[in-house]
């Protein structure tokens, strides 16, 4: 399965701020790649090299092309779509319809009107006169039309509540999804998308400290529940981090013996969230 995506060296310096520090990674077709970082870890300068809306330095190739020299033949390929909840409040949706068809060649009016059709949301209306999950079926319905290889969604349901969240990324994954189509997500609201990711890039500093695919995770991570008698045979172990729920001590251990880890305690594969606080303490100290 080929790369759509190959960075090497990858940086970007805004007047002595190191936005991107050299970064290599690369995304094949067919995954769902949770792009995470604290804010101003480099996530959006990542996505606007991507997207050939910065210069940077280093190598950078989307789908077979130089985003910084071939942005239009890859606008043809990729689609952007960022926070649901700030589609243009004065726009009828029909002219959301007439927007998006004017601005992406791969958009399907006749794909969004079908699936609009299933829906309560009239044509005539204006985006801001439509109920939070309206907008959430109007935006799918634009990203669901649209044919690219990549969907770059960045924040994208910022402002929605949590059966709103789930309801898109359930039919982002069940509607749209495929091993044709790659989509990179960056979120601060991890656990929500965790069932859906195939592989994770932590970043931080402009530099990645974590790229995996989610299968990997449980080969390489471990937690452990202790009890106060074995504590300080856990330390002694080297753990990643350690905190303390309800009286009983969390340790994350990173390649591990799993038996070693057995003996002292209860063994549970870490949450995404517990081990992107752990990599960003590390990344700290």
């Amino acid at each position: 399965m080929g790369s759509l995506i190959k960075a090497k060296g990858l940086s970007k310096n805004y007047g002595g701020f190191q936005a991107l520090d050299s970064v290599d990674f690369k995304v094949d077709k067919g995954r769902i790649v949770g792009l995470i970082g604290p804010n101003g870890a480099g996530k959006t300068t990542a996505l606007k090299a991507l997207l050939g809306l910065t210069n940077f330095d280093g190598d950078l190739e989307v789908c077979g092309l130089d985003p910084r020299k071939e942005r239009h033949q890859l606008m043809k390929k990729v689609s952007f779509i960022a926070d649901v909840a700030v589609l243009p409040g004065w726009m009828r949706v029909s002219e959301t319809l007439d927007f998006v068809e004017g601005v992406h060649p791969a958009f399907s009016r006749d794909k969004a009107v079908e699936m609009l059709a299933l829906t309560k949301i009239p044509m005539k209306k204006k985006v801001k006169q439509l109920s939070k999950g309206m907008i959430t079926q109007l935006h799918l319905a634009l990203v669901l039309a649209i044919d690219a290889e990549i969907l770059v969604l960045d924040e994208p349901t910022l402002g929605l509540d949590i059966l709103y969240r789930k309801a898109f990324y359930d039919h982002l994954l069940n509607d749209y999804f495929g091993e044709d189509r790659t989509i990179i997500i960056t979120t601060h609201q991890v656990e929500e998308i965790e069932y859906l990711l195939t592989d994770l890039l932590f970043i931080n500093d402009g530099k990645i400290v974590l790229d995996i695919a989610m299968e990997e995770i449980q080969e390489k991570y471990l937690e452990v529940m202790v009890a106060p008698e074995n504590v300080e045979q856990a330390r002694a172990l080297n753990p990643a981090t350690e905190r303390e729920v309800f009286g009983r001590h969390l340790f994350l251990y990173e390649n591990a013996d799993r038996e070693q880890l057995a003996e002292i305690g209860e063994i549970h594969v870490p949450k995404v969230t517990d081990l992107f606080v752990a990599k960003m303490q590390g990344d700290k100290s």
